[in-house]
C-alpha cells in the first residue's frame, strides 16, 4: 500500500570520544559529506567534510 522511502542521509562513520560522539553523513542526492559532532553538554555541530586541499568531499553512494 505505501512504498518505503529511502531515508536522503546516510550514517558511514560513528566514533565516540571522551565527551561525545563523531559521525561522518553522506547525502545521497548530492553525494557531500558532513561532519557531525556531539558533545554530552549538549553541543552540536554539522559542518561539510573538506580534503586536504580545503575542498568538499563529494562522492556519491553506490
Amino acid at each position: 500500500m505505501f512504498k518505503k522511502r529511502e531515508t536522503r542521509f546516510v550514517e558511514i562513520l560513528k566514533e565516540s570520544y571522551s565527551s561525545g560522539l563523531l559521525s561522518i553523513l553522506v547525502d545521497r542526492e548530492t553525494g557531500v559529506h558532513y561532519v557531525h559532532t556531539w558533545a554530552s553538554t549538549g553541543g552540536s555541530g554539522l559542518t561539510p567534510l573538506l580534503d586536504e586541499t580545503g575542498k568538499v568531499v563529494v562522492k556519491k553512494l553506490e
